[in-house]
């Protein structure tokens, strides 16, 4: 309870924080709280990726607070929204980009992700990237466009590439968690409420995503294709929100990539637009490969796991309240404009 609230009271500081000081303050207490969640199982891999998580969140906050006393040397504001400083709107990028886990700063990221229980994986790969989410949306008019343009395409590429060779589902998310960081950085400096949105959405489906997970209790691709047997409804929406998390048309996914490249073919972009679109099916390959085994593959009788019971236990309501509206929400895009 304690570390929960802590994390709450620590992204609430950041996000409402209009001095760099308090914004600093809050990303430390998040990464304090979540330490003990990380390293909960006390399991060699557990302490290795709450270890590699402090140091890299310690030496980002670290360059977050150097580029703020830099702007503040310069210019004398300790403003968030008044960073004017070139050398500071340079290391802000790399402290914010070390935080999300934004290529080339992303190697923490699969490892962490890795080691920790499937419910603090998923408060990584959500929670925790809000704070600095809001920051980079608060300064995003100083920052650097093809810097940033740059580094989403390399997000993207390297998100999809890594994670194409992977068995374990969490290091596939944690590899589909840096490709949608790219889309999001690369529209951060033309329509910052789009990446917000993008991140809104995201979010919702990767929740989908690891609680049904965490109901089935998986966490490698060959225990997946055990789920069918147990749990075909649950296995049936999994694909359908994997899928939406892949950004095909039907499904809630869609829209906001379909917002961006519109955006960036406006802002005369339209080779980065379509770069990234043409790497983005990269991770539409292992977003497949986890619905296929998720739902098509049944496994053969000689199974070297341990057969599970099977349970008809009701799904989850919390469960299909997310699943309906991360594959959903596109009709109701017109809806979603008008608030964004």
């Amino acid at each position: 309870l304690i570390f929960t609230s802590s994390l709450i009271l620590g992204t609430t500081i950041t996000i409402s924080s209009n001095h760099w000081i308090t914004a600093w303050a809050g990303l430390e207490i998040n990464t304090l709280a979540i330490l003990p969640l990380i390293a909960k199982s006390h399991h060699p891999r557990a302490i290795e990726a709450a270890t590699k998580y402090f140091l890299t969140q310690a030496t980002a906050s670290a360059l977050l607070l150097f580029s703020a006393m830099m702007n503040a040397w310069h210019t004398g504001q300790w403003d968030i929204t008044q960073l004017t400083h070139p050398t500071a709107c340079l290391i802000l990028t790399s402290a914010l980009a070390m935080k999300l886990g934004l290529a080339p700063f992303h190697f923490w990221f699969p490892e962490v992700l890795q080691g920790s229980p499937l419910t603090t994986a998923l408060l990584l790969s959500t929670l925790m990237k809000f704070p600095p989410m809001t920051l980079l949306f608060m300064t995003s008019p100083s920052l650097n466009p093809t810097l940033l343009t740059y580094m989403a395409i390399l997000s993207t590429a390297l998100g999809g590439w890594m994670g194409l060779n992977q068995t374990q589902i969490r290091k596939i998310l944690a590899f589909s968690s840096i490709s949608h960081l790219g889309w999001m950085a690369i529209i951060v400096s033309y329509h910052p409420k789009l990446t917000l949105l993008n991140f809104y959405l995201y979010s919702l489906i990767t929740a989908t995503v690891f609680l049904t997970l965490n109901t089935i209790k998986t966490s490698k691709l060959s225990t997946l294709m055990t789920t069918w047997a147990k749990t075909p409804a649950l296995s049936t929406m999994l694909l359908l929100t994997l899928l939406s998390l892949a950004g095909l048309p039907p499904f809630t996914g869609f829209l906001p990539k379909w917002l961006i490249i519109q955006e960036l073919t406006k802002q005369s972009m339209a080779p980065a637009a379509t770069t990234i679109s043409l790497l983005s099916l990269l991770s539409l390959f292992f977003y497949l490969r986890l619905a296929y085994c998720a739902t098509i593959t049944l496994p053969p009788h000689t199974t070297n796991h341990m057969k599970q019971w099977h349970i008809s236990k009701p799904t989850p309501s919390a469960i299909a309240i997310l699943t309906t509206t991360s594959t959903m929400l596109l009709p109701i895009s017109p809806l979603i404009l008008t608030t964004v």
